[in-house]
């Protein structure tokens, strides 16, 4: 592969995450995952600071979708209905290779306390993301917090169960039935 061929970021995601499949995170360089890429370690630190952040790429991108979903939802929307418009709004960017790779990314991170330490603090960057829009809208604390974890749960679960083999539901599916599980559990607290 050329390093001028497109997709320079999708291209070092799938480098590392095989990388880390075959000879495990520790043992992996930059290097090599650039290497594999077609790329150079310059072209590497031109979208990622370190080797653990290509595993979490794109989760600006998700926190700039999940605040314009809530923004973007219908004025009268409850908290939880305008959380459903940006699980709609992020859900619908992924594609079929991400979730190819889905499974090889959750081992590996599963796999090591760093890397999973790290995906809470993401997952607590979608949260911020959302509390803060659906703040916006109006909504106090702690509704608008407690709506936003809703929504990173609901998100979480969606993806693990995208990315199980046998599953053929789309990922918006699935966050939708994921809330919906969530706001009936919820509602047992009570």
């Amino acid at each position: 592969m050329g390093r001028w061929e497109p997709n320079a970021r999708m291209r070092l995601v799938r480098a590392a995450i095989d990388l880390f499949a075959e000879q495990g995170y520790d043992k992996t360089t930059v290097a090599q995952i650039a290497e594999r890429a077609g790329l150079t370690k310059t072209t590497f630190f031109r979208h990622f600071p370190d080797k653990r952040e290509v595993l979490f790429a794109g989760q600006e991108v998700h926190a700039r979708l999940l605040a314009d979903g809530i923004a973007g939802a219908p004025a009268g929307a409850t908290p939880l209905q305008a959380v459903a418009a940006a699980l709609d709004a992020v859900t619908a960017t992924f594609v079929p290779e991400q979730r190819e790779f889905g499974p090889r990314l959750h081992d590996v991170i599963a796999a090591h306390k760093e890397l999973r330490e790290r995906e809470v603090f993401k997952r607590a960057g979608l949260g911020a993301a959302m509390t803060e829009a659906l703040t916006a809208r109006g909504v106090p604390d702690p509704a608008a917090s407690l709506a936003a974890d809703l929504g990173v749960r609901a998100f979480t679960r969606a993806f693990e169960r995208w990315i199980e083999p046998a599953n053929d539901q789309p990922f918006p599916e699935l966050a939708r039935q994921a809330l919906d599980e969530l706001r009936t559990a919820v509602a047992t607290l009570a």
